[in-house]
């Protein structure tokens, strides 16, 4: 009875089509939105905004980038890392070569930056699909890796590839605390999530979706699949760039090539795969669940290792944390391919008729 559509009737178009068109969702968003910008700031500690609140919510921007173009569009990629690289490259260097560059326009640039380079490399989503075009991305992580570690003017000729950002600010408002780094990070997950919404319920989503189920149709009613795959890759590069930049300023501070590897791109292919392919809210489960799980092994396995009267090392909890990711992600793919988000949709659908047999 808590989640009930009973007596809310819609009398206009635009109301019939927001974004949350049930009262109960647009209150738990609200709700969801005053304690991620007012209760974890005032109430969580330095540590805990700095390994859990920023990595997450980039994270989470990332995430959103990549189901943008797996999820939505349905090609596979793996060069997610690449992308992020670009951005944050190119973000330092307008930083580094532009007396009085700001902040939030070099983060914008670095992810046009990033969406030329997608661009580049979804040239070959027009002639292949599958394995073979997550290949042709994986291409674009070993030519980042080569780009900057090869070509010194990029890294400031700096020998190692390693640069480093400091003394942030936005107009005369500094980006040093902890706190103010969580806050300018959900500005821009709050701004790009509500574009990305927005998006995928536009005439340019539903294109995306109709190349994902099937393109050969898709075409033949009238899609252009060189548009409909070029812009999924540009806006989800783009997106990935900026997560990519503000990886580098705001999270790390100091970076290389390294940081950007290969692994990365894994890991956002598995918060999508967790949290689940083609919704937004999934980008946001899949993070949580691949940022969190780490933190919570690390302190409850010595726990456990402890209560049975044996020591479990660091590397023990790192091979065991892999053989998770390994195994949720089987289980997923057979039992629920389209991961957490399904599940949450799920529980809302039997809130509706609750308490009554289903």
């Amino acid at each position: 009875m808590l989640y009930r559509e009973n007596g809310q009737i819609k009398t206009s178009y635009r109301a019939d089509q927001q974004i949350l068109p049930i009262e109960q969702d647009r209150h738990a968003m609200l709700a969801l939105l005053v304690t991620a910008s007012v209760l974890i700031p005032s109430l969580a500690s330095d540590y805990v905004l700095r390994a859990i609140g920023i990595p997450f919510l980039i994270m989470s921007l990332a995430a959103l980038g990549v189901n943008i173009l797996v999820g939505y569009c349905g090609q596979i990629s793996l060069g997610s890392g690449a992308f992020m690289a670009i951005g944050a490259y190119g973000a330092f260097n307008l930083m580094a070569r532009i007396p009085d560059m700001p902040l939030i326009p070099a983060l914008l640039l670095g992810g046009f930056f990033a969406m030329i380079y997608g661009i580049g490399f979804g040239l070959p989503s027009l002639r292949v699909k599958g394995l073979y075009l997550a290949v042709a991305t994986l291409a674009a992580q070993f030519f980042s890796d080569w780009l900057f570690l090869r070509v010194k003017w990029l890294t400031n000729h700096s020998s190692s590839g390693s640069v480093s950002v400091g003394n942030l600010h936005v107009g005369s408002l500094p980006i040093e605390t902890p706190i103010q780094k969580y806050l300018f990070c959900l500005a821009f997950v709050i701004f790009f999530a509500l574009i990305a919404k927005n998006l995928v319920r536009s005439a340019v989503g539903r294109e995306w979706m109709a190349i994902r189920d099937m393109d050969v149709a898709a075409a033949v009613i009238g899609i252009r699949p060189t548009y409909a795959k070029l812009s999924a890759f540009a806006v989800s590069s783009f997106i990935i760039g900026i997560a990519g930049s503000l990886w580098a300023f705001v999270h790390l501070g100091a970076w290389e090539p390294a940081a950007f590897s290969v692994e990365i791109s894994f890991r956002l292919l598995f918060m999508v795969i967790i949290g689940g392919m083609g919704s937004i809210m999934g980008g946001f489960l899949g993070a949580a669940f691949i940022v969190l799980l780490p933190i919570f092994l690390s302190q409850a396995l010595p726990a456990v290792g402890g209560v049975f009267g044996f020591a479990i090392s660091t590397a023990t909890i790192a091979h065991i944390e892999t053989m998770i990711f390994g195994g949720l992600i089987v289980w997923f793919l057979i039992v629920e391919p389209h991961g957490l988000s399904k599940l949450w949709s799920l529980g809302k659908q039997r809130l509706r008729i609750w308490p009554f047999p289903h």
